[in-house]
C-alpha cells in the first residue's frame, strides 16, 4: 500500500490482485453456474405446476370452459396429461431442452414462433432505452456526487425521486397528452412494423415509448450512481490522487469512475431480462407489437401455454442476468470471489 502523511492508503479496487490463496475465477464461475442451474430447475417446476394449479385438468385450462368433456379427455390423453405427474414433468423438461415451449391453441401456432416474431422488437425498444439511460445516468450521478448539497444536486435528486415514484403508465399518458395530443409532434402509437428494421426506420413513432423508459430508468440508475460515487469520493485513494495534484477531471475519470461503476454492474445485469421480455406496460400503452403486448393479449385470451412460457423465459432471463452480473463484477473486482 502507498503511504501518505504516515498512513497506509488503500489502492483503488480495480488495482487489487488476488494472492496465491485466492480462489480462481473458473471455480467461482462453476459455483455460480451450478447455483443458476438449480434455480432454473426450480423455475421450470413452478411453471409446470402453474398449469395444474390453474385447473384440475390441464386440458380444461387450455381448451377453455366451453370445451366438451370428451374433447378435454382426448386432449389430456394426446398430450400425456393423464400420466403420473413425475412422468409429465419429465416430458415437459425434454420438450424444453428441444426448444418446444408449447402450442398456442388460441392463435393456432407454436409459442416458440410467437416469441421469435416479437422478441427482436422488444429487444430494440428495451435495448436502446437501456443504453441511453446508462449514458445519461452515469455522468448525472457523478455530477450529483461532486455537487453534493448544492442546488444542482437538489434539483436532480428531486426530479429523480419524482419520476422514480411515478407509475410508468402515468408518465406515458402525460407524454402522450403533451407531445401527441397537444403539440402534435409525435404520434401516440408506436411503430406497427412487423420488421425490426421497419421499426428503426420510424424514429418519430418510437420517440415517446423510448423516452418513457429512459426517464424511468435514469431516475433509478442516477441515484445508485450518486450513492456509489459518494462512497468512492470518501476513500483515501481519492484524497491521495488529489494530493498529487491531479486535475478534477483526471481524478473522476481515472479513479472515481471505474470504482463507482462496480455496483452499477449488478444493477445493469438485473436489467437484462427487460431486454428480451420487453416492458408490458409501455408496449401495451403505446400498442407496440412486442413480447409485453403479446403477454397482455395472451392474458386477455386466457392463452395459458403462452403465459406460462413467457413466465418461464422471464424467470430464466432473470437468473442469466444475475449470473452475467456476478461474473462481470468478479472480473472488475477479484475480491468478490473470495467471499
Amino acid at each position: 500500500m502507498a503511504r501518505w502523511l504516515g498512513q497506509e492508503i488503500e489502492p483503488p479496487r480495480f488495482c487489487i490482485r488476488l494472492h496465491k490463496e485466492g480462489k480462481p475465477l473458473s471455480g467461482y464461475i462453476l459455483r455460480r453456474l451450478g447455483t443458476s442451474i438449480v434455480v432454473i430447475i426450480g423455475i421450470s417446476m413452478i411453471a409446470f405446476g402453474l398449469l395444474h394449479i390453474i385447473s384440475s385438468s390441464p386440458g380444461r385450462a387450455v381448451l377453455g370452459l366451453h370445451a366438451s368433456a370428451r374433447a378435454v379427455a382426448q386432449f389430456n390423453k394426446a398430450n400425456g396429461y393423464d400420466d403420473p405427474i413425475v412422468v409429465q414433468y419429465y416430458h415437459y423438461v425434454v420438450q424444453l431442452l428441444h426448444g418446444n415451449l408449447g402450442y398456442s391453441y388460441k392463435l393456432n401456432q407454436p409459442v416458440t414462433s410467437l416469441l421469435a416474431e416479437n422478441a427482436l422488437r422488444s429487444l430494440y425498444l428495451s435495448g436502446v432505452s437501456l443504453i441511453l439511460a446508462i449514458l445519461v445516468a452515469i455522468p448525472l450521478g457523478i455530477y450529483q456526487a461532486v455537487r453534493r448539497n448544492h442546488l444542482g444536486d437538489y434539483l436532480v435528486t428531486s426530479g429523480a425521486f419524482t419520476f422514480y415514484s411515478m407509475p410508468s403508465f402515468f408518465l406515458g399518458l402525460l407524454l402522450i397528452q403533451a407531445f401527441s395530443l397537444s403539440l402534435h409532434i409525435f404520434p401516440a402509437e408506436a411503430s406497427q412494423s412487423v420488421s425490426v428494421f421497419g421499426v428503426m426506420a420510424d424514429p418519430r413513432a418510437m420517440f415517446l415509448p423510448i423516452l418513457n423508459l429512459v426517464v424511468i430508468q435514469v431516475a433509478g440508475f442516477s441515484q445508485y450512481m450518486r450513492s456509489s460515487a459518494l462512497d468512492a469520493l470518501s476513500q483515501d485513494y481519492i484524497r491521495l490522487a488529489r494530493a498529487k495534484g491531479l486535475s478534477q477531471r483526471a481524478v473522476l475519470s481515472g479513479h472515481l469512475l471505474r470504482n463507482a461503476l462496480l455496483p452499477m454492474i449488478t444493477l445493469i445485469g438485473l436489467s437484462i431480462p427487460a431486454l428480451l421480455a420487453g416492458n408490458l406496460i409501455i408496449e401495451t400503452l403505446f400498442n407496440y407489437p412486442g413480447l409485453g403486448l403479446m403477454f397482455y393479449n395472451a392474458l386477455l385470451n386466457e392463452d395459458y401455454p403462452t403465459l406460462l412460457s413467457y413466465t418461464l423465459i422471464a424467470g430464466v432471463l432473470t437468473v442469466v442476468g444475475n449470473f452475467i452480473a456476478d461474473i462481470a463484477i468478479t472480473i472488475a473486482d477479484p475480491r468478490v470471489r473470495l467471499a
